[in-house]
This record gives structure tokens, C-alpha cells and sequence, in this order.
């Protein structure tokens, strides 16, 4: 029987307990990750919105309220945060002038990848003094597996 409420009938025992197990692993993950580096006294909501730009390129506070699940007027405050940390810019939209695009400035993106390598740097330090190279080698492949489910 599966622990996994809802997953009965659908999935086999051996995936829910994956399915759970991964979900657990990467949030404890995620999270240790997190206190490698200096948020700059971003909030979550800040570097989730710096992050999304910084992804997906420019866009209106509309589409990044949209995109975020948040209120317009949340993302006006976030936004306005970011842009007085000169993380991130405002310019007219060329197909809109009344409508603003928001953009990470270079600085922005400076402080995204310094937070990228603190992190990779951690984890591959902790892969390093933890694991077997046999071990890494798993965690490759595993990896690839994952990218695979993922892309479907």
C-alpha cells in the first residue's frame, strides 16, 4: 500500500517512496545551500523575483506578478526594493510606452552568480569530503535521470 495519499492505484509503492524521499532530499538540500551564502538582507520573495528575471529576461510587473502568484502591488514593492539595491532597472516597453519592463542590471546578475558559486562551491567541497568517486559517479547519473523526468 502506498504512504502517499492520493497515489493509490497509480503509482508503484517504490515510486511514492522515491517521489517522497527526493522531495525531502532536495528541500534539505535547497536549504543548506541557502546558508552558504549572503542574502544581502534579500527576502525569499525578492530573490525569487530577481531569480525569474534574471531567468527569463525582461518583463512588466504585471507578467512578473502574474508569473509569481503574487499581487501587483507586491511586486511593485518588491521591484522597487531591487531597483534601489541597483539589482535590477526599469525602461520603457517598446510596445507600450505607458507599461515599463523590469531588467537585472549587471550588478544583479554579480550578485546572482556569486550566490550560484557559493552554493556549487559547498556542495561540491561536501561531494568531495563525503562521497567515493564511485559515489559522484551515482550522483551523475542519477542526476541524468532526473533532467530526463523533468524534460518530459
Amino acid at each position: 500500500m502506498n504512504e502517499i495519499p492520493g497515489a493509490e492505484d497509480r503509482v508503484s509503492t517504490s515510486a511514492a517512496q522515491a517521489a517522497h524521499e527526493l522531495r525531502v532530499a532536495f528541500s534539505r538540500l535547497r536549504r543548506r545551500m541557502h546558508e552558504t551564502y549572503d542574502r544581502g538582507d534579500l527576502t525569499p520573495s525578492q530573490t525569487s523575483v530577481l531569480s525569474r528575471l534574471d531567468k527569463d529576461g525582461e518583463a512588466s510587473v504585471s507578467d512578473l506578478a502574474a508569473a509569481e502568484r503574487v499581487r501587483h502591488q507586491s511586486v511593485v514593492a518588491i521591484v522597487s526594493v531591487l531597483a534601489e539595491r541597483g539589482l535590477v532597472a526599469r525602461s520603457p516597453d517598446p510596445q507600450d510606452g505607458r507599461r515599463q519592463l523590469v531588467f537585472v542590471t549587471d550588478d544583479g546578475h554579480a550578485f546572482l552568480e556569486e550566490r550560484r558559486h557559493a552554493g556549487e562551491g559547498w556542495l561540491a567541497q561536501a561531494l568531495e569530503d563525503q562521497c567515493t568517486e564511485t559515489e559522484r559517479r551515482t550522483l551523475l547519473e542519477a542526476t541524468a535521470l532526473l533532467e530526463r523526468i523533468v524534460q518530459s
